[in-house]
């Protein structure tokens, strides 16, 4: 039985008819660039955070990188974000013109480790970036208190949770300001880049706005430096249409992840941790295992796909070497990049493909007679 990790068709193919109608129309109006489908979706995804307003951009990149400028974060700066993550939130810090300043993971949840914010806070400090990684919400209230406290502006990276909840409220809605990701492969994915930064701050709102199209806010008429990062009129065309479709998707995620882990809960593997108080999306279903890469290509030999999210840790990238960090430096993040697999996850998949995927995992273990983790699994 063959299982991708993502299938994008079999998406396509349930709303083909509604997203080629909606294509149509733009094509017929001609508004292409900031036209009537960008601004209606914005007010849309910012209702669906909970927030005031929403601006859409070119890419979840972009959005961090914008969301920075528009609290006046650069040059001189310094940003605490996690080191397990996808390079683009520490880059877009650099892109910035800050310094991104990482700490460890926290070893149940993967997100950060929020008793590790404090003594990494400096003179320099000026904002947080907490990713709720996996589609899991990060721990929100201790790190808006801390916040407080220190006067640090919070931008969520959401870029993996669009829909996510914690106590009850959307992602989004929880700092003050939220960034998100519209890449294909996203839980609300677009047929090409796309993004968006949501806030209650109109100052910010309106500021994002001007950044996002050459600092203009009418044509030609330039009040700041900024950059051509508008949202495409035909990608928010589609993701109006799939935004009618998001909760019924993620719900399917969920019910896919207990799935899994009721078919898994015999082997050797250490499953996903979600607290009472928090609703993931499963953007990634993320198993740590020994002999991960053995597993791995057992899995691909029996043609099911897998992802490592993510196998080099930011602090160790040859892009990163500037930052000073050294391996050792977040030894929860460096351990686990080494036994985290991410298996196929998609609303659309089948009881018959994650039984399958689930067995097969068994079977590899079995043979192997690989155990569970030891103490030294979490350091």
């Amino acid at each position: 039985m063959n299982v991708p990790f993502v299938d994008l068709r079999a998406q396509y193919e349930s709303l083909a008819g509604e997203v080629q109608q909606a294509i149509s129309a733009v094509l017929e109006r001609g508004d292409f660039i900031l036209g009537k489908e960008t601004g209606l979706f914005e007010e849309e995804f910012a209702a669906y955070c909970g927030a005031a307003y929403a601006v859409g951009v070119d890419s979840g990149t972009s959005a961090l990188k914008l969301a920075l400028r528009a609290f006046e974060i650069g040059p001189g700066d310094e940003v605490i974000t996690v080191a397990n993550t996808f390079i683009a939130t520490a880059s877009a810090i650099s892109c910035a013109g800050a310094s991104p300043i990482l700490v460890d993971a926290d070893p149940r949840t993967y997100n950060i480790d929020v008793s590790r914010i404090e003594e990494a806070i400096t003179e320099r400090t000026r904002g947080v970036i907490p990713v709720h990684l996996y589609g899991r919400p990060a721990d929100m209230d201790p790190i808006m208190e801390i916040a407080q406290q220190h006067g640090l502006v919070v931008i969520e990276d959401a870029c993996q949770a669009h829909g996510a909840k914690y106590k009850g409220k959307r992602v989004g809605s929880l700092g003050h300001a939220a960034v998100f990701s519209f890449y294909p492969a996203k839980n609300l994915g677009a047929y090409g880049d796309g993004g968006m930064i949501v806030t209650d701050d109109a100052r910010v709102a309106e500021s994002l706005r001007m950044l996002r199209n050459h600092g203009q806010r009418e044509k030609y008429y330039h009040e700041m430096r900024g950059y051509n990062h508008r949202l495409d009129t035909l990608q928010a065309a589609v993701l109006r249409v799939k935004l009618k479709y998001l909760d019924a998707w993620n719900a399917a995620r969920r019910r896919h992840a207990q799935l899994y882990g009721e078919i898994l809960a015999d082997y050797p593997v250490i499953l996903p941790a979600e607290a009472d108080h928090v609703e993931g999306v499963y953007h990634l279903y993320v198993i740590r295992v020994k002999d991960r890469d053995g597993l791995r290509g057992y899995l691909q030999e029996k043609a099911i796909s897998t992802g490592i999210h993510y196998p080099i840790p930011i602090h160790l990238q040859p892009a990163c070497r500037d930052l000073g960090y050294e391996k050792g430096s977040f030894p929860v993040t460096e351990a686990y990049a080494e036994q985290i697999l991410s298996l196929p996850m998609y609303a659309e998949l089948s009881l018959a493909q994650m039984e399958h995927v689930a067995r097969t995992i068994g079977s590899y273990l079995s043979q192997h007679k690989l155990g569970v983790f030891g103490s030294e699994a979490v350091r």
